[in-house]
C-alpha cells in the first residue's frame, strides 16, 4: 500500500464523511469544492448536468487527507492543492480508469502540475484557459457617489430575466455552454441569493449573486451587468451590497473570484474592500 493513496467515489455522502473535515479547515482556498458539495447535497447529483459527479480524497497512511477532488460532467476537474508528486499519482490513476476531463481547476501551480501530468499520461494537450485571483473582503468601502439606484432582492416574477442574465453571463465568461438556467435561478431564488441593482422606475440594470454561507465563508458569484448599461457604476454598488448583506449575516470570510485578463473588475473590487488570497487557473485540455 502506498504511503498516500487516491480514493475514488460517486458517492457524495461517503466523499463528505471523509473529507468535510479537510474541505472546512482551509474555507477561502476550498470555497468552490464545498459551495459545489454543498449544492449538490441540497439539489440532487445532477444539478448541473446529466453526468454522474465523481469526488476523490488524497489520504495518508493513518487517514489523514491531505487533498481532494471533485468532478461535476460537463464542467472540469476541481482540485483542492495538490504536490507534482500528488498530481502525478492522480494523473495516473485517473488516466488508468478512462476518466476525461475538458479542462482542471486549481490553485496555479497545482493546476499546472495536474495539467503536465495529465498532457504525460494521455497525451492530451493542455493551454491556460483563464487566470483567476481569489480575494477576501477587508473592510468594505462601497463607492461614492452612488449611482442612480437602488438595490432588491430578486423574486419569482424575476425568474426569467435572472435566467437570461445567467446565460449571457455564461456566455461572455466562456462557461457553461448549453446549461439550463432553470435550476440554477430556482435555487438562487431559494434562498434570496440574488440581488439586483434597479432603476427608480423598477428597471433591472445589474445584477450580482452570492452563495449559501458553508463553512463560514460566502462567496460573491456572478456579477453581470448588460454591456449597454456598463461603466456606469451599476456592478460595484450591486457587488458592495451583497457583500455588506452577506458580513450582516453572519459570514466570516466573504470571498469572490476575478479574471486576471480583466484589470477593470480586478480594481474596482480592490476599491471595494477585497484583497489578495490566492491566484488560481484553468487550463484546458485538447481533443
Amino acid at each position: 500500500m502506498r504511503p498516500e493513496t487516491w480514493q475514488l467515489t460517486d458517492d457524495l455522502d461517503d466523499f463528505l464523511a471523509r473529507a468535510g473535515g479537510f474541505l472546512r479547515s482551509r474555507p477561502a482556498p476550498h470555497t468552490v469544492p464545498l459551495t459545489v458539495t454543498d449544492t449538490l447535497r441540497r439539489h440532487g447529483l445532477h444539478y448541473y448536468g446529466r453526468g454522474a459527479p465523481l469526488f476523490g480524497t488524497l489520504t495518508a497512511a493513518d487517514g489523514t487527507v491531505l487533498a481532494a477532488l471533485t468532478h461535476t460532467p460537463p464542467h472540469g476537474l476541481c482540485l483542492t492543492a495538490v504536490t507534482p508528486e500528488q498530481a502525478e499519482a492522480l494523473a495516473e490513476r485517473l488516466a488508468g480508469l478512462g476518466h476525461r476531463f475538458p479542462e482542471v481547476s486549481a490553485e496555479r501551480d497545482s493546476a499546472a502540475a495536474f495539467a503536465a501530468a495529465w498532457r504525460r499520461r494521455t497525451g492530451r494537450e493542455a493551454t491556460v484557459h483563464r487566470r483567476q485571483r481569489l480575494h477576501r473582503l477587508g473592510e468594505l468601502t462601497p463607492p461614492e457617489p452612488s449611482p442612480e439606484g437602488r438595490p432588491r432582492i430578486a423574486g419569482a416574477t424575476d425568474r426569467e430575466l435572472l435566467m437570461r442574465w445567467f446565460g449571457e453571463f455564461a456566455q461572455a465568461v466562456g462557461e457553461g455552454a448549453g446549461r439550463d438556467a432553470g435550476p440554477w435561478a430556482d435555487a438562487r431564488l431559494s434562498y434570496g441569493g440574488i440581488t439586483l441593482w434597479e432603476a427608480a422606475d423598477g428597471t433591472p440594470l445589474a445584477m450580482a449573486g452570492a452563495t449559501r454561507e458553508i463553512a463560514g465563508q460566502v462567496r460573491v458569484a456572478p456579477v453581470y451587468t448588460p454591456a449597454a448599461l456598463r461603466g456606469r457604476g451599476y456592478a460595484g454598488a450591486v457587488t458592495a451590497e451583497v457583500s455588506r448583506a452577506a458580513r450582516a449575516a453572519g459570514a466570516a470570510e466573504v470571498l469572490l473570484f476575478t479574471d486576471l485578463a480583466n484589470p477593470t473588475s480586478n480594481a474596482l473590487y480592490q476599491r471595494l474592500g477585497y484583497g489578495e488570497v490566492a491566484d488560481f487557473a484553468v487550463w484546458a485540455f485538447g481533443d
